[in-house]
C-alpha cells in the first residue's frame, strides 16, 4: 500500500501521532535486529522486510534480578548530547525561557511551549543538558531573584527587556565587547559562587528526572571556546554525578589541552568524563591541527591527552553537516548535503580558505598518519548527532516539527528563517533541525549509556531514527543470513563501530544492516567509505555501495544509479514506493594492504524527502527558497572501525 507523508497543516497532531510510538516499548520489540532474507543486489546485500519479534531476537531482553531491562546483545537507545536552555545567556537573549527541568520533561514527551507555541515529540531515551560553563553564574543571578547578583543594575535591565534587537544591543554592550582579546567575565558576573549555585539546580534537574530504564539523564555542560572565532566547543559528560563543584569555562582555560589537563585532575578525584568536540565546519581549520596551543608540531603526549578524553565527536547539528563538503569531495555525489555555505560569511570562516581541513571525514583520516608517526591517534573518534537547539527542545529534529526553529526569535517565524541570519553564525535558509545519537548498549541506564559512548558503539542521523549495524572481522566470512546472525556473528568473531581491527587472517570483512524508523522513509542505500594516507601521509577515500533497495545495477564506473525522487514540492509530500525498509549486506576490501592503516564508517542513505524550508513555504503558501534545497536525503553515520597493523 502506498504511503503518502505530508505536513500536519490541518491536524497539529498528526507528526506527534506518527512518532510516539518510537521510544516505546512495544516499538522496541518490533524493531528488534533480526529478519528473513529476501531478494538482494551486489555484494550479498539481502532487502529484508522485519517480522514481529519474539525471545529469540538479538534485542529482546532478558529478564534480571532488578526492574531495569537488559539486551545481552545490546539495543540502540536514541538521545539527545547538544542542548541549551534559559541557563545559557546566548538561549535567553534568543528568548529561551524552558529551564533543564522543562527540557528534559520534553525530551520525555511531554509538551512544552517555545516562543507561544506549543510543541511536542515522541520521547527520546535519554538526553544530556549542555548549557555554556561560561554564563551559568551570571544566569543563575537573572533567572532567581533575591539571589547573589540578581540585584544587578544589568541583569534588572536584562530582564525587563522585550525585544530581540533590544537584547542583542545589550549582549554587544556588556558581554562582547568587554570579552575581546583574553576570555573573561561580564561585568555583571558575581562570583564563583554562582556558577556553583546554578550549577548545582541544573544537576538538581538531572538527578530528578532520571528514571533508570526508561529515561537516562547525563550530567554535563558545554565548554565554549573559540579563539579568533574558530570554533573549538566540547560537550562534556559525567557517568555519574560525582562531579566537580563548577564546570569549567573559556574564562578559566581558553585551550583543549588545559581543558585536557583539568579532566585529568577530576579522574584523580575518581571521576569518570569524557568531551566531545563539535563544528568543525566553523573552526577555521583548528579543529584538526598540526600544532598544539604553542605552535609546536603536535606529539605523543598531545595526541594521547586527546585520544584519553575525546573517544567522539560531532557530526551533524544545526548550524550544518560536518562530514564533507561538496566542494572539496566533488566525488562523493551525496556531499552536498547541508553544507551550511553561510557560515563562512562570518568570523573569517570562508570554507576555501580551510579547505579540507574542517571536516570530520579528513580529520578522522589524517589520525592515521598521526598514529603512524607518534605511535597514537589523536582524532581516532567515533560520531555523535546534537541539534545545539537554544530553545530548550532537546532533539526535536524532524524537518515537519521545525515551525520554532532553534534560536528563539533569531529564527523563530518563517519569514526569519528565510530572510535572516542567527546572530553572526549562519544565515537562516541554511539552518537544519540538526541530529541524533544512538548509543548501542544492554540497558538504558546512565552508567550503560556513558560506557557506550566512551567504547564509540554509536552512530548519528540527521533525524530519523534508523537502526544501523556494522561489525567488522579480519578474513573472508560467510554472509550473515539474518540480522540475528549478523549480530551475534559480529560480536563472537569481530568487532562492532568503534573497535579496532589487528593484523592477520587475510582483507577484512565488513558486515551492515540498517532499517527505517516506523512509518518513516525508506531506505536508498548503505555506503561504507574507506580512509586511508597516502606516502606522503595525504587522506585519501572511497565510497562504496554496498546494499541498495530494488534491482539496480553498477554501471561500468562501479556507481549505483539515483533511488528516484517521489516528493510533491506543491504539497510537501512523499510516497514510500521506492526504497526498502531494511538492507543488509556484506563487503571484503579488495584493496587491503596489511601494512597500511585504514579508517572504515557506514553512511546510510534515506530516499528523498521535503526539506523543512519545503514544509515552510508549502504551510506559509510562499514559493520555495532560490538555490536552496527543497528535498533531503536524510542519513546515518556509524561509528568507524579502525584496521591497525
Amino acid at each position: 500500500m502506498t504511503q503518502n507523508h505530508g505536513p500536519a497543516m490541518n491536524n497539529p497532531t498528526t507528526y506527534r501521532a506518527r512518532r510516539m510510538a518510537l521510544a516505546y516499548p512495544a516499538f522496541a520489540a518490533i524493531a528488534s535486529l533480526f529478519a528473513l532474507p529476501l531478494g538482494g543486489c551486489a555484494d550479498h546485500a539481502s532487502d529484508v522486510k522485519a517480522k514481529a519479534a519474539d525471545d529469540s531476537s538479538p534485542s529482546a531482553p532478558v529478564r534480571a534480578t532488578s526492574t531495569i531491562a537488559t539486551y545481552p546483545l545490546k539495543e540502540a537507545w536514541f538521545g539527545e548530547q547538544h542542548v541549551h536552555t534559559a541557563y545559557s545567556l546566548d538561549a535567553y537573549i534568543g528568548g529561551a525561557r524552558l529551564t533543564p527541568s522543562d527540557a528534559y520533561r520534553f525530551a520525555k514527551g511531554e509538551e512544552v511551549e517555545v516562543g507561544g507555541t506549543k510543541v511536542r515529540m515522541a520521547p527520546l531515551d535519554w538526553a544530556a543538558v549542555t548549557d555554556h560553563a561560561e554564563y551559568i553564574g551570571e544566569m543563575y543571578s537573572t533567572l532567581n531573584e533575591g539571589v547573589k547578583g540578581s540585584d544587578n543594575p544589568q541583569i534588572k535591565e536584562l530582564r525587563a527587556l522585550k525585544e530581540l534587537d533590544e537584547r542583542e544591543n545589550w549582549f554587544l554592550t556588556y558581554v562582547v565587547k568587554p570579552n575581546r582579546g583574553t576570555p573573561a567575565h561580564p561585568p555583571f558576573f558575581a562570583g564563583y559562587e554562582t556558577t556553583a549555585s546554578g550549577w548545582k539546580q541544573i544537576l538538581d534537574a538531572t538527578q530528578a528526572h532520571y528514571q533508570p530504564g526508561k529515561f537516562t539523564t547525563i550530567p554535563a555542560f558545554e565548554w565554549s571556546s573559540a579563539p579568533k572565532g574558530g570554533n573549538l566547543h566540547r560537550n562534556v559528560f559525567f557517568r555519574d554525578m560525582n562531579v566537580p563543584e563548577r564546570p569549567m569555562g573559556a574564562a578559566e582555560f581558553d585551550q583543549p589541552e588545559a581543558l585536557w589537563a583539568w579532566l585529568a585532575g577530576l579522574e584523580k578525584q575518581g571521576m569518570k568524563v569524557i568531551a566531545i568536540p563539535h563544528n568543525s565546519n566553523a573552526s577555521k581549520g583548528t579543529m584538526f591541527p598540526a600544532a598544539n596551543a604553542q605552535g609546536k608540531p603536535l606529539d605523543r603526549s598531545y595526541a594521547e591527552m586527546r585520544n584519553r578524553f575525546e573517544p567522539l565527536i560531532e557530526m551533524m547539528q544545526i548550524k550544518g553537516n560536518s562530514e564533507v563538503h561538496r566542494k572539496f569531495w566533488a566525488a562523493d555525489e551525496f556531499s552536498g548535503f547541508e553544507n551550511a555555505d553561510s557560515i563562512g560569511d562570518y568570523s573569517d570562516r570562508n570554507f576555501d580558505k580551510y579547505g579540507k581541513h574542517n571536516w570530520v571525514r579528513w580529520g578522522v583520516t589524517k589520525g592515521l598518519a598521526y598514529e603512524k608517526s607518534l605511535g597514537v591517534n589523536p582524532f581516532h573518534y567515533g560520531f555523535v548527532g546534537g541539534t545545539d537547539s537554544h530553545n530548550g527542545t532537546p532533539s526535536n529534529v524532524a524537518e515537519d516539527n521545525f515551525a520554532t526553529g532553534s534560536h528563539g526569535a533569531a529564527d523563530g517565524t518563517v519569514e526569519r528563517r528565510r530572510n535572516e541570519e542567527v546572530g553572526g553564525w549562519i544565515k537562516g535558509k541554511d539552518l537544519n533541525p540538526g541530529a541524533l545519537t544512538a548509543v548501542w548498549a544492554p540497558q538504558n541506564t546512565r552508567e550503560a549509556i556513558w560506557d557506550g559512548l566512551k567504547s564509540r558503539e554509536t552512530f548519528a542521523t540527521s533525524g530519523p531514527r534508523v537502526k544501523v549495524r556494522f561489525f567488522g572481522q579480519m578474513g573472508a566470512s560467510k554472509p550473515p543470513k539474518d540480522s540475528r546472525e549478523l549480530v551475534e556473528g559480529g560480536y563472537r568473531n569481530g568487532v562492532p563501530m568503534g573497535g579496532t581491527l589487528k593484523t592477520g587472517g587475510g582483507a577484512p570483512t565488513f558486515n551492515v544492516w540498517a532499517m527505517k524508523e516506523a512509518n518513516g522513509a525508506n531506505i536508498d542505500r548503505i555506503q561504507i567509505i574507506k580512509g586511508w594516507v597516502d606516502a606522503r601521509g595525504e587522506p585519501q577515500d572511497k565510497v562504496i555501495d554496498v546494499a541498495w533497495s530494488g534491482n539496480r545495477k553498477r554501471d561500468a564506473k562501479g556507481k549505483v544509479a539515483a533511488v528516484g525522487n517521489t516528493v510533491d514540492l506543491k504539497t510537501a509530500t512523499y510516497q514510500n514506493t521506492i526504497g526498502a525498509s531494511e538492507l543488509m549486506g556484506s563487503w571484503t576490501d579488495p584493496h587491503f594492504d596489511a601494512r597500511q592503516g585504514a579508517v572504515y564508517y557506514v553512511r546510510v542513505l534515506l530516499i528523498p524527502t521535503p526539506r523543512w524550508s519545503t514544509y515552510d513555504a508549502v504551510r506559509a503558501g510562499l514559493p520555495l527558497l532560490a538555490n536552496v534545497d527543497a528535498t533531503v536525503q536524510e542519513r546515518a553515520w556509524t561509528s568507524p572501525i579502525w584496521y591497525k597493523p
